[in-house]
């Protein structure tokens, strides 16, 4: 039995949302019971206590779309000139960089990503790789990674034709393998489904080769959709229709499917997510970093379409990327007053929806049942906090570095911001050698 207690807790539970000196007992990888510290301590004499010192204790961020082999991309310079566009930003940085990644620099680069998403405070995410000339065994390599560390992970392999129909099918069958293959594990902390590029990388033929490999598999897929207009033209100019409309044609959409940016699908393509159910994936920082435009967040949010956040690889700070989203969302809509409360849902509800379609777990709060996924946070509130002002002081006074212990499905990944099972500067050390080889290779 383990304790966390003497803090804040915030549980996300809307039938028990706020508790001062509040604290949860851990019990397996699941949640026992949450209550007071002083009742708990008495009641479990002789639990582990992590002290969370007056802090938050919080359920564990999740991550709807991530980009583990990004990682290496920090600091890097291309070659050639500057890119001008996404088009061009895709060409000269990230199909060059994918093109460069070896297993083992799958196997480092998703150890770093890990790493920093256990200190702040992540521990599940959802990741889409792509390493055109080592992709048979890719996902395994990052499977062994994410649970080295102790994160739960839905991976996947983006099968683009831009490399040549070899790597194409070997694409395919990564995907369809691994699917299989984690199944097996019969891990609640691994998932797969089938990752996709985009339709302008994607003909006709190998979206029929997609569907016809997943068989009866509902595990679902995971594509960036309309994240430029250039995307949604080619669509319909190559096919005479949409790109939601194209997807859903070959059986891509549904509830266990995750199409992430979506910036320029129209309402009708909106009518379809939501009759299908499939989610959606907002990315605040890629979109303003790659200037593609702003999702129509408040659109989504009011059709009743399950809206995720994610971070597109950019970082691993789900509180950043709030507070990104906030403000793009204001800045978009010329509306001070908006995103308040659309953003925390995404990030806090909709992300644990998203999740669960993953995992066989309930996800996202600190309840009896849910997995025992734990963040304490050193905060202090420097004006009083309550349940209806938690999200507040969240969204500006803290960020994902405030958190001092990560607790994943009941495992203590870090305590005191020093975590129990990596080596973290041992890793960093391997990782800077494999990048510089990468580097060398663009």
């Amino acid at each position: 039995m383990l304790l966390v207690g003497n803090g804040r807790l915030v549980t996300r539970d809307p039938d028990n949302p706020y508790a001062d000196e509040g604290c949860v007992a851990v019990k397996g990888a699941e949640i026992a019971e949450v209550g007071r510290t002083a009742a708990l301590r008495a009641k479990y004499p002789d639990a582990e206590f992590v002290d969370a010192k007056g802090g938050l204790i919080m359920p564990g961020f999740i991550n709807a779309h991530m980009h583990f082999y990004s990682t290496f991309s920090r600091g890097m310079t291309p070659p050639g000139a500057p890119s001008q566009n996404c088009g061009e930003v895709l060409e000269r940085l990230w199909w060059r960089l994918d093109k460069a990644l070896t297993l083992e620099d799958t196997y480092y680069s998703t150890m770093t990503a890990a790493i920093d998403a256990i200190k702040c405070g992540c521990t599940t995410m959802i990741d889409h790789h792509a390493s055109p000339h080592a992709v048979t065994g890719s996902l395994r390599e990052i499977a062994k990674a994410t649970a080295a560390a102790g994160v739960r992970a839905s991976l996947c392999y983006e099968v683009s034709e831009r490399d040549g129909q070899t790597i194409t099918d070997k694409g395919i069958r990564e995907n369809v393998d691994f699917i299989d293959w984690a199944k097996a594990q019969k891990s609640p902390l691994l998932s797969g489904k089938l990752g996709l590029h985009a339709s302008f990388t994607l003909g006709d033929k190998t979206l029929a080769k997609c569907r016809e490999a997943m068989g009866d598999r509902t595990d679902g897929y995971h594509v960036h959709v309309a994240e430029g207009a250039v995307d949604e033209e080619d669509s319909v100019k190559k096919y005479g229709k949409r790109i939601v409309e194209r997807f859903r044609d070959f059986g891509f959409t549904g509830p266990n499917s995750i199409f992430v940016h979506c910036i320029h699908v129209d309402e009708n393509e909106r009518a379809i997510l939501k009759e299908t159910g499939t989610a959606v994936v907002h990315n605040p920082e890629s979109n303003m970093g790659n200037a593609v435009g702003a999702a129509k967040v408040l659109d989504f949010m009011k059709e009743g379409i399950t809206l995720g956040l994610g971070t597109d690889g950019y970082l691993c700070d789900m509180i950043q990327s709030w507070r990104v989203g906030n403000a793009l969302c204001k800045h978009s809509n010329g509306h001070p007053n908006v995103g308040w409360g659309e953003l925390p849902a995404m990030l806090f509800e909709n992300n644990a929806k998203i999740a669960e379609r993953c995992f066989p777990v309930k996800l996202g709060r600190l309840k009896e049942g849910y997995a025992a996924d734990v963040i304490v946070l050193d905060y202090l509130p420097p004006s009083e906090m309550n349940a209806g002002n938690v999200n507040g002081h969240l969204l500006f006074g803290a960020s994902g570095r405030n958190v001092v212990t990560t607790i994943a499905a009941g495992r203590i990944l870090m305590k005191d911001r020093k975590l129990t099972a990596i080596d973290r500067e041992e890793v960093f050390a391997k990782a800077r050698e494999c990048a510089e080889r990468v580097w060398k290779r663009l």
